[in-house]
């Protein structure tokens, strides 16, 4: 389930908000270990993820770097280029 948490800092333009609550959904998963809550859970699920969400946000507004930034394309290719190493496809 976590190889679906990019890396969120230092992209220009800056990380959505959409990709932000993915990878808030996503780490919940892997904490609770369900992709999907029961009723009884929902809410505290959604609560997590709205935490951690919120905690993202934060810890991205406040990070500092010299690096200048990343630009998505590029990286989506060295990632595709990775992937066809390591699976040879």
């Amino acid at each position: 389930m976590c190889r679906n948490i990019r890396v969120l800092h230092n992209f220009e333009p800056p990380a959505t908000n959409d990709e932000i609550e993915a990878a808030a959904v996503q780490y919940v998963r892997k904490v609770s270990g369900t992709t999907r809550p029961s009723a009884a859970n929902e809410e505290a699920f959604n609560e997590a993820v709205r935490a951690v969400a919120k905690a993202t946000q934060t810890l991205l507004g406040d990070l500092v770097t010299k690096a200048p930034p990343r630009d998505r394309a590029v990286e989506a290719a060295k990632a595709k280029a990775r992937a066809a190493e390591r699976y040879g496809s």
